[in-house]
């Protein structure tokens, strides 16, 4: 793996963060059958890899036929997550997401926003257009990334059982709180390229 790899690597690791998103997993699978679990993680998974490989060779052109730009975007997912904070915060007997028992999540929220979030669309996004020629490069490190990710998410319950259902609940509330200040800035942050954009 050469240098400029690893570091794509590491960088789309760190943007997606999979450790991160372990008590978003917990939460949204805790009406689940157990069994089930896994398959519902690699089906998420396989649908955000899909998603941002899309978005890597295409999303710009899809944004621009859209009309939409990257603020708006980051804007909405800024939202979406800060309403999940807040239900992690502030816990419902129906669960984080509202889910009747036995729902299965499909897509939202775990695949989009939390795996393919605006900040993991927007990055790969930049990637693919700052130098088109290594794009094949993007895309193992998109590959590579996404199985590390894969592999922490479907662990995600093991690590529930192993550290107690109470530790799980504290954590979750304690990355509701996280969420909440990452939601805010994400918010933050497409209203100020708004902004700036009327600015200019």
């Amino acid at each position: 793996m050469n240098a400029e790899l690893f570091s794509a690597t590491i960088l789309l690791i760190l943007v997606i963060d999979p450790f991160g998103n372990v008590p978003l997993v917990v939460a949204a699978l805790k009406n689940v059958a157990p069994e089930r679990r896994v398959r519902v993680v690699l089906r998420e998974c396989a649908a955000a890899y899909v998603i941002l490989v899309a978005f890597m060779l295409g999303g710009r052109t899809f944004l621009q036929w859209l009309h939409l730009s990257e603020e708006s975007l980051t804007i909405a997912g800024g939202i979406i997550l800060f309403l999940i904070a807040i239900r992690m915060v502030f816990p419902r007997p129906e669960g984080v997401f509202g889910d009747p028992p036995g729902t299965e999540p499909f897509l939202v929220p775990l695949a989009i926003p939390s795996i393919a979030g605006p900040s993991a669309l927007a990055t790969v996004m930049l990637m693919a257009s700052r130098d088109p020629a290594k794009i094949g490069t993007w895309l193992v490190a998109l590959s590579v990334a996404m199985a590390a990710t894969t592999v922490v998410l479907a662990l995600a319950d093991r690590l529930q059982r192993w550290l107690g259902e109470r530790a799980v609940l504290a954590f979750e509330r304690l990355m509701g709180l996280v969420l909440t200040a990452l939601a805010v800035e994400m918010l933050l942050s497409g209203v100020r390229s708004f902004a700036g954009g009327l600015a200019r």
